[in-house]
């Protein structure tokens, strides 16, 4: 299976994020919406599902999480927190599990999901 990651420089190259990384609001702590593009995530997430993203989300064991790999990179994974070891898990088995330096790497935590069908909607708190 091919896993699709998104550079840092890529995710961020348009003129939205240059915008708000030159303003002094408070616009980097509000939740936005990414879509899934591979099926590192299925079933809970299919590929093309929509997710919200809180940037200022608590990270606990069990959490769906938006981070940074360590090739700085970023990736949507399970939080798994093992004998105080930070990994970043797929839910299909298809996909290596990272581990990662600490929850320094998490930008944020997934709060929603939503889909073509409403009853795909789902809320994550």
């Amino acid at each position: 299976m091919q896993e699709t990651k998104i550079s840092i420089q890529q995710a961020f190259s348009n003129d939205i994020s240059s915008a708000m990384a030159s303003d002094s609001s408070c616009s980097e702590s509000e939740p936005f919406a990414l879509q899934a593009l591979d099926d590192s995530m299925e079933p809970e997430f299919a590929t093309g599902c929509i997710i919200i993203i809180d940037p200022t989300g608590l990270a606990k064991d069990g959490a769906y999480v938006f981070a940074k790999d360590n090739a700085d990179e970023y990736i949507f994974r399970q939080l798994r927190i093992i004998d105080d070891r930070y990994y970043l898990a797929p839910l299909n088995d298809l996909y290596e599990t990272i581990e990662i330096k600490g929850i320094s790497q998490i930008e944020g935590v997934i709060t929603q999901r939503a889909g073509k069908r409403r009853s795909y909607h789902k809320n994550y708190y």
